[in-house]
C-alpha cells in the first residue's frame, strides 16, 4: 500500500509555502524607471507618432487588428533596444521587466506567444473531458453530471480569457482573466466537497444550498472588492491560492481515504493530480527572463496543467 499520510501533510506544506512566496508584494518593474527607457520612448513617438502621417510608421494590418498602435509599439521596440544594449554591455547588465512584464518576443502582434499556445492546450483538454468523458460516458441520470459539465464550461471560459489576456495585456483583457480564473478556482472549491461529501444527494439538500449560496456570494464579494474597492493584485493572488489550497488538501485527502479503503488505483489519481498541479504551482516561484524571448516561468506553468486536466477528467 502507498504511505500517502506523510506525502500529504509535506504537499499540503509546499502548497502553503507557495502560498506565502506568492503573495509578498511585488515592486513596480525597474524597466519602468530606467532613464535610458523613457527617453528612448520619447524620443519614438515624437519622430514616428506625430500629426504629419507623412512621416508616421505604417503599422501592419495584422498588428493593428490586435490593437498596436504607434506609442506601444514604440514602447515595445524600445523594451528590447534597452534589453539589447543592456545584454550587449561589458559585463552583462540583467534582463528587467518592463509594466510588470518579460520583454517577449511578439509573434504575429501576440504578447505572449507561448502561454497563449498553452492556454489554448488547456482549454481543449477541458473540451475533450466535456465531450470525449462527460457527456460521451456518464449518463445524464446521474446526479453529478451536471456538476462536471459546469466544471468543464467555467474552465473552458477561464482559459479563453487567459488567451486573450497573454494576446494584449489590456485592462479589461486583464480583468477578465482574473475573473476567470477566480471563477475556475472557486468553482473548483465548490465542487470538490461536493464529490468528497457527495452533496448531491437528497438527504444533504439543505446543505448543498447553504454551500452554493456561500460561494456565489463569495465570488461576488471578491469581483465587488476589486472592481470597486481596490485592484490590488496580492489579495487576488492570495484568494486564489487560498481555495486552490482548500481544494488540494480535500482531494488529498479523498485519494488517501479511498486508496486505503478499496485498494484499487484510481483512487490514487486525484493525489497525483493535486502533486502535480502543485509542481506547476511552484514554477511561478522561478521567474526568470524568457528563454528564446516567449518560454518563461508563467507560460511553464500553463504548460504544466495541462496534463493533470487530461488524467483528472480520467
Amino acid at each position: 500500500m502507498l504511505a500517502w499520510g506523510r506525502p500529504w501533510r509535506a504537499g499540503l506544506a509546499v502548497a502553503l509555502v507557495v502560498c506565502v512566496l506568492l503573495v509578498c508584494p511585488v515592486a513596480a518593474s525597474v524597466g519602468d524607471r530606467l532613464p535610458e527607457f523613457k527617453e528612448c520612448v520619447k524620443i519614438c513617438i515624437h519622430e514616428n507618432c506625430g500629426a504629419d502621417t507623412a512621416h508616421r510608421t505604417p503599422i501592419p494590418l495584422y498588428r493593428r487588428l490586435l490593437l498596436w498602435t504607434c506609442p506601444s509599439e514604440c514602447d515595445y521596440t524600445c523594451q528590447h533596444i534597452v534589453t539589447n544594449r543592456r545584454l550587449a554591455a561589458e559585463p552583462p547588465r540583467s534582463v528587467e521587466q518592463f509594466h510588470g512584464k518579460w520583454p517577449f518576443v511578439r509573434v504575429l502582434g501576440i504578447q505572449e506567444p507561448m502561454s497563449v499556445l498553452f492556454s489554448a492546450g488547456n482549454f481543449l483538454a477541458h473540451y475533450d473531458g466535456l465531450h470525449n468523458k462527460i457527456l460521451a460516458n456518464i449518463p445524464a441520470t446521474y446526479p453529478l453530471r451536471r456538476f462536471y459539465v459546469v466544471l468543464a464550461y467555467v474552465s473552458m471560459a477561464a482559459w479563453v480569457f487567459s488567451v486573450i489576456f497573454h494576446m494584449r495585456d489590456f485592462p479589461v483583457t486583464e480583468q477578465l482573466d482574473y475573473f476567470g480564473a477566480g471563477a475556475s478556482v472557486l468553482y473548483g472549491m465548490y465542487y470538490t466537497p461536493v464529490r468528497v461529501f457527495r452533496l448531491e444527494r437528497s438527504s444533504k439538500a439543505g446543505v448543498l444550498r447553504a454551500w452554493t449560496v456561500f460561494c456565489i456570494v463569495l465570488y461576488c464579494m471578491h469581483v465587488a472588492y476589486l472592481k470597486l474597492w481596490t485592484w490590488d493584485y496580492t489579495y487576488n493572488m492570495a484568494a486564489n491560492v487560498a481555495c486552490g489550497v482548500v481544494q488540494n488538501a480535500l482531494w488529498s485527502w479523498f485519494s488517501f481515504h479511498r486508496y486505503r479503503k478499496s485498494g484499487m488505483m484510481w483512487a490514487v489519481w486525484p493525489g497525483i493530480v493535486v502533486a502535480w498541479v502543485l509542481c506547476a504551482m511552484s514554477l511561478e516561484l522561478l521567474d526568470f527572463p524568457p528563454i528564446w524571448g516567449a518560454l518563461d516561468a508563467h507560460s511553464l506553468w500553463h504548460l504544466g496543467t495541462i496534463a493533470p486536466t487530461i488524467l483528472f477528467y480520467k
